[in-house]
């Protein structure tokens, strides 16, 4: 971990220039690695290596609803395919945040962290604590989720008003998801 602290220093360095102002592109790189920079700061000791790396492919589901009299479209879930790296289905993840592997396995997760994806019009890079499982198998020891490499999946930004109250909108969305057990 001390590596990745001398690396973020040291491209937060890089990114200045002679002016000692910063260079936008560049600290927007930096942010947008912070969510990993920073987990290995959440995570204890025991917990250090991935149990494992999926690919999520599917949908964010958002519904169009009034909040506070204010029309806006709200996450209702994802609903994705989990990947593994020959390609083959190995479960799913839906609403809760949730995952459940083919074996049974569920893990549930609460946000810790947010980052903004490097990839503009991407759903932001989270850090997750795991809060409850079921079942037995790869996930059962999950402790921490990562969602990186994220490609889609944001809010429309409009077509929500009274008359679609209630309507839906499935938007597409890749994203890498690590998962680490203690």
């Amino acid at each position: 971990m001390i590596f990745f602290s001398a690396m973020t220093a040291a491209v937060r360095q890089a990114s200045t220039g002679a002016t000692g102002r910063a260079n936008p592109p560049r600290i927007f790189f930096v942010a947008a690695l912070s969510a990993v920079f920073i987990l290995g700061d959440l995570l204890p000791a025991s917990a250090n290596s991935p149990a494992v790396k999926l690919q999520g492919r599917g949908v964010q589901i958002y519904i169009c609803e009034q909040v506070s009299g204010a029309m806006a479209w709200h996450l209702k879930g994802p609903e994705a395919v989990l990947l593994n790296a020959a390609g083959s289905e190995v479960g799913d993840h839906f609403a809760g945040p949730s995952w459940r592997a083919k074996d049974g396995s569920t893990v549930v997760g609460e946000p810790l962290i947010a980052s903004q994806s490097p990839t503009e019009g991407s759903i932001p890079w989270l850090v997750l604590r795991a809060k409850s499982h079921a079942g037995n198998g790869i996930f059962s020891s999950v402790e921490y989720i990562v969602r990186l490499h994220t490609v889609g999946g944001i809010a429309p930004t409009g077509g929500c008003d009274q008359t679609h109250i209630g309507a839906e909108s499935r938007i597409g969305y890749d994203a890498v998801y690590v998962f680490f057990s203690n």
